[in-house]
């Protein structure tokens, strides 16, 4: 079994599974490629989603888009294959919200 962990904090995502930690300048692919990218990782270590025992995830702060992404990422994983999820403080969560460190800056909608 392999435990992740995934930090999603700035463009620079890090990973990490079982031993191996992974490096990837995600610039603006974040959002289409993040789960992409973790299989791939996954598959370079012949393992597959089920091989995940547990979840840890940076929860901020940082960047407001890159830890969205990585919340739903890590949320959808641990219902979806029913393993424990940690944020980085090493607490167990039923789902992990982002924390920004600051009011989320959120753009008013043009007219």
């Amino acid at each position: 079994m392999t435990k992740m962990y995934l930090d999603t904090s700035t463009n620079l995502v890090k990973l990490q599974l079982g031993e191996k930690s992974y490096e990837w300048d995600a610039g603006h692919d974040m959002a289409r490629n993040l789960q992409k990218y973790i299989a791939d990782q996954l598959a370079f270590q012949h393992k597959t989603w089920q091989d995940l025992s547990e979840i840890t995830f940076f929860s901020g702060p940082g960047s407001f888009t890159g830890l969205r992404i990585g919340a739903a990422i890590v949320n959808a994983l641990a219902d979806q294959l029913d393993i424990p999820l940690y944020d980085h403080h090493g607490q167990r969560h039923q789902i992990i919200l982002p924390d920004y460190g600051r009011p989320a800056n959120i753009s008013q909608p043009r007219k």
